[in-house]
């Protein structure tokens, strides 16, 4: 390994929110995309994907992802239908449904399907009340557990957490231990502007062991995914 010799601090208080922005996504990637559901009080369905989204425990299972607040500073319709009813589903985004994932992120009003707008099929949930989508491969029902917001204004933050009381596996990617047959599943990744990438090229690593006899070995679970 060799280390960079040079860095240039770039002072995120001295610098606007949008430039801040745009750096951020450039060095937090490949980010995966929450296709996430909701639903309305008047009972419009919503679907829009967002990569600022993670899985972050498993006792019990959750997800975190944040719908920012618009540069106009109003919620997007994904975090004011959380505020009334709250749960969602994550779905997940194989490349097959790429084109028509990025047609839902075009801002609709409130007043328009998107499942309907960008050809999505529409299935009944088992727990909780918005759809999922018949189209992805994989579908998390989430019961939202809290909305933290950070900052105010213009994209600042509001990350929704969520425990997930049902997962659904099409056949097709479900492995006999219950997981995802990650080569099957074909997702693809958020990097920044209008480009993508996919889970195509992967390599794997060795868990490590203590590097000698006075090392600690690392707790079981222990290790940061």
């Amino acid at each position: 390994m060799e280390p960079y010799r040079a860095f240039t601090a770039l002072v995120t208080g001295e610098r606007e929110k949008r430039d801040n922005f745009k750096t951020l996504l450039s060095c937090v990637l490949p980010r995966p995309i929450a296709f996430v559901s909701t639903i309305s009080a008047q009972g419009v369905a919503n679907l829009a994907p967002f990569s600022f989204f993670n899985g972050v425990g498993s006792n019990p299972p959750a997800v975190i992802f944040s719908p920012c607040t618009k540069a106009d500073g109003t919620p997007k319709d994904t975090l004011v239908n959380l505020r009334s009813i709250g749960e969602f589903v994550v779905n997940v985004v194989p490349f097959s449904i790429r084109e028509a994932m990025n047609e839902a992120s075009y801002p609709f009003p409130p007043d328009i399907n998107e499942f309907e707008a960008a050809g999505f099929t529409a299935l009944a949930s088992r727990f909780v009340r918005p759809f999922r989508v018949a189209e992805s491969p994989v579908h998390l029902e989430c019961r939202l557990v809290q909305i933290v917001p950070v900052g105010n204004g213009p994209l600042s933050a509001n990350i929704c957490i969520g425990e997930v009381v049902c997962f659904h596996l099409a056949d097709e990617v479900l492995l006999p231990d219950g997981t995802a047959d990650v080569s099957t599943i074909d997702l693809v990744a958020r990097l920044g502007g209008e480009d993508y990438s996919t889970i195509r090229d992967r390599f794997s690593l060795p868990k490590p062991g203590p590097k000698s006899a006075g090392a600690v070995a690392p707790e079981v679970g222990g290790v940061n995914r």
